[in-house]
C-alpha cells in the first residue's frame, strides 16, 4: 500500500533541533493518516505525534507539546516532525506510522511501518 523511509536523525546537543522527514511512496498519500512514534533503548514504543490525512487536525504527546511539530505535504507525499528544545530524553529511534484512513485516531498504531530515524540527543 504504502512505503515509508525516515530521514534527518543525527546526534545534537541539547537545546538543539532536528528536523525529521518521511517520504511516502504510494499513490493513495492523501488518505492516509501519519504518526511518529520512537523507542529508546531500554524502553518501550511510545507515541509523539500524529496528523490527519488532511493536515487539519494535530495531537501531541505531552512529553514534546510545544517543542515539536508534525506537519505534512500531501503534494510531494512528504510528512515531517519538527524538533526544537531537545533533550536527553528524546534519545530513541523515531518512527513513521500510516494508515489509510479519513478518520483520525489520534493515538492508535497504525499498519505501516518505516525503519527508523537514530535522533540522539547529547547532555
Amino acid at each position: 500500500q504504502v512505503q515509508l523511509v525516515e530521514s534527518g536523525g543525527g546526534l545534537v546537543q541539547a537545546g538543539g533541533s532536528l528536523r525529521l522527514s518521511c517520504a511516502a511512496a504510494g499513490r493513495t498519500f492523501s488518505t492516509y493518516n501519519m504518526a511518529w512514534y520512537r523507542q529508546a533503548p531500554g524502553k518501550e514504543r511510545e507515541f509523539v505525534a500524529s496528523i490527519s490525512w488532511s493536515g487539519g487536525r494535530t495531537y501531541y504527546a505531552d512529553s514534546v507539546k510545544g517543542r515539536f511539530t508534525i506537519s505534512r505535504d500531501n503534494t510531494k507525499n512528504t510528512m515531517s516532525l519538527q524538533m526544537n528544545s531537545l533533550k536527553p530524553e528524546d534519545t530513541a529511534i523515531y518512527y513513521c506510522n500510516a494508515q489509510e484512513s479519513t478518520q483520525f485516531t489520534p493515538r492508535d498504531e497504525y499498519p505501516y511501518w518505516g525503519q527508523g530515524t537514530q535522533v540522539t540527543v547529547s547532555s
